[in-house]
């Protein structure tokens, strides 16, 4: 089995490093996690001064989301791929950084001669990524699982993304009516039984008081089981997607990652920022990257344990004593995380270009 890639240590661009066009490739129709973490590097790396690109499906709500300064360009759901590589040979990137299967899967079809890299946002799949450049896991395990890869690997952690400018969800407590003494619990993530919003729901109803109430922001496959699980608990509230998860996070007592697989957990970090109160499932990523901060973990999938943990912080709520968090986020800074992904390309860029003559290898200590 290859080495695990190294873990990316903080070291900002270098002052020589050249600007370069950048297409990112990513076929959603929703936006969670991982487009945030494209829409956020995308903005970062135009604000650098870099010419991008984004690729997606045309009534992607990741359009409106970009910067002025990125472009974006729509597919329709028939001939991606085609599309995708007539669109290649026009621009002539330097880098395609593909985000989630299918887009992963079709930079893959490309000609060796262009350098494709891809986030892991949630694990090796030989299938979509083996014939890739590079790639960036998002934690320390992701490396150890990448047999067969012979591409170059480096882990470099997500960041805090870019919170907007617009507060969009002033007085939610209010839209939800809610009172200020009550105790609301929070959760962001897909509707998907990965992310274990089924758990959460069972655990609430099992253990929070009555003046407490729970809000699930997001969309995915699993609303219609969560609103049948629900049973119609007025305390219970599925709202939808929320644009600005910061200012949502704001007016929450209680965050909870309830997954029960999870690579990273952008949304952790997010309520991290905000100073929330945490409860997360030790999830491969957070269990990760959670391990120094004040942050209570439980096992991922079991109502049991987080239904103690909810029972607990109702309690402190009751007495006033679950004030807000002060976490340590410098390991979370974007500057240093994205001039870690710029250093990353300029590894593949400058690796051996032919597929059939790459090697493992990790990034260079100090690259």
């Amino acid at each position: 089995m290859p080495p695990p890639p190294r873990y990316d240590s903080a070291h900002p661009l270098s002052e020589t490093q050249p600007q370069r066009r950048i297409l990112h490739v990513v076929f959603s129709s929703r936006i969670a996690g991982s487009e945030r973490y494209c829409l956020d590097l995308a903005n970062r790396q135009a604000a650098l001064g870099h010419e991008v690109h984004v690729a997606g499906m045309s009534r992607s709500p990741l359009a409106a989301a970009l910067a002025p300064g990125v472009t974006f360009h729509g597919f329709g759901l028939f001939f991606r791929g085609l599309r995708l590589r007539r669109l290649v040979m026009r621009l002539q990137p330097e880098v395609c950084h593909g985000h989630l299967s299918a887009a992963c899967k079709a930079l893959g079809r490309l000609p060796a001669r262009f350098h494709t890299v891809a986030t892991l946002h949630v694990g090796y799949k030989p299938r979509q990524h083996s014939r890739l450049g590079g790639l960036i896991c998002v934690n320390g395990a992701q490396g150890g699982r990448l047999t067969g890869y012979r591409g170059l690997a480096r882990t470099i952690p997500n960041w805090l993304p870019e919170r907007g400018t617009a507060l969009s969800a002033p007085g939610f407590r209010e839209k939800l009516g809610l009172s200020a003494g009550t105790f609301l619990v929070g959760a962001v993530g897909r509707l998907h039984p990965s992310k274990g919003m089924d758990v959460l729901i069972s655990a609430f109803r099992a253990a929070a008081p009555a003046h407490a109430a729970l809000v699930i922001l997001g969309e995915g496959p699993q609303r219609a089981e969560l609103e049948t699980l629900r049973a119609g608990d007025p305390r219970i509230h599925l709202p939808g997607y929320c644009a600005e998860v910061h200012d949502c996070l704001r007016e929450i007592d209680l965050f909870v990652s309830p997954s029960r697989e999870e690579s990273f957990g952008l949304a952790i970090v997010e309520a991290m920022g905000a100073g929330v109160p945490i409860v997360a499932t030790a999830a491969e990523g957070p269990a990760e990257f959670l391990r120094n901060q004040p942050v209570a973990l439980v096992e991922p999938g079991s109502i049991t344990a987080l239904s103690a943990e909810l029972s607990a912080a109702a309690e402190r709520f009751q007495a006033g004593a679950l004030p807000r968090q002060t976490y340590d986020l410098s390991v979370f800074d974007p500057t240093v995380r994205v001039a870690n992904v710029m250093d990353f390309y300029r590894t593949v860029i400058e690796a051996q270009p032919q597929a059939a003559s790459r090697t493992w290898t990790t990034a260079p200590a100090g690259a």
